[in-house]
């Protein structure tokens, strides 16, 4: 009996130190504490010296010197600046509008039991397996006006320069975005689609709703969470977009696909003024978290609930 009640009563201390959290240890806080220590030195320690250069004056060789807010007056005031932000919300905006719809319909279809569909889907998600650079030297030499395929299509592409105009620069930078990213984002969906309860569709049959009436009223609507977080990584990337700007047009022509994070590196890596381009890069993590925030805040993602709640 004494046994009994040592271990009753070792029992109740026990749950009353979990209610209380005295002298019991949390998993939980352990295992966040490796996490948490790498985002502290990748993440916030960078962006932090990043906050505190942009008050600097700084060739990357001698000392920075402080300046107080000269970087953020001269960003204020430059026009190549205020053009890189323009053409930086062009270039994301275009991209969510291409992307997002072929990424749903590609996505949807994958997830079907249609003949060939893997195989299909093997090949669609081609791009994933390459690197941006890869990509961008492909299509480059692919588009080139001399050797590439405008030269052989002179009835489609008229001189074969596209990228000698802002808007064929444009265009070109739009159409490579969306060859590299549209699979992962059909990956997205794909997996949203799938975990559509077959249930809703084989009701909507039964009521005589055809495949497009089921698409628009049961596969759009239960996407709906999925489409928000994919329009977010969309819109950090379209922000953030470097590497294809900087194969395919290198900025030009002159300056007109120069979108903020090219004029952030040709600021610090060619100009040897660091101190502006942290401002730049300060100004497109603001910009981006602002975005984030308001599509989050918006459309309701941070109070998210399941789409199949009741099912």
């Amino acid at each position: 009996m004494s046994a009994l009640s040592s271990a009753s009563a070792s029992g109740r201390r026990l749950r009353a130190g979990r209610r209380s959290g005295v002298g019991v240890t949390r998993p939980g806080l352990v295992w966040a504490v490796p996490a948490t220590v790498f985002f502290l030195l990748f993440a916030i320690l960078p962006l932090v010296l990043v906050a505190v250069l942009s008050f600097t004056s700084w060739d990357g060789v001698s000392a920075p010197a402080f300046n107080g807010l000269d970087n953020w007056t001269k960003l204020l005031h430059d026009p190549v600046m205020t053009q890189s932000i323009w053409l930086t919300l062009v270039l994301t905006v275009a991209g969510v509008v291409v992307q997002t719809p072929v990424s749903i319909l590609l996505g949807v279809w994958a997830a079907g039991h249609q003949r060939n569909r893997a195989v299909l889907s093997a090949i669609f998600f081609v791009p994933l397996l390459l690197s941006a650079t890869a990509i961008s030297v492909v299509w480059r030499a692919i588009l080139d006006p001399n050797f590439g395929l405008p030269s052989q299509m002179t009835w489609l592409f008229g001189d074969g320069n596209l990228m000698g105009s802002q808007s064929g620069a444009i265009a070109v930078l739009t159409f490579v975005g969306m060859w590299q990213w549209t699979p992962m984002h059909a990956l997205l969906y794909q997996g949203g689609a799938r975990a559509i309860p077959q249930v809703l569709y084989q009701a909507a049959a039964i009521d005589g709703a055809g495949k497009v009436r089921q698409f628009l009223h049961i596969t759009l609507p239960q996407l709906r969470n999925t489409m928000i977080t994919s329009m977010i990584l969309m819109l950090v990337g379209g922000l953030t977009t470097f590497d294809t700007v900087l194969i395919l047009t290198q900025g030009g022509p002159g300056t007109d696909t120069t979108n903020s994070a090219f004029y952030m590196y040709q600021q610090a890596f060619k100009s040897f003024d660091f101190g502006s381009g942290s401002a730049i890069a300060l100004v497109l993590v603001v910009v981006a978290t602002l975005i984030s925030l308001a599509v989050v805040r918006l459309s309701g993602y941070d109070k998210m609930r399941s789409t199949t709640e009741g099912l």
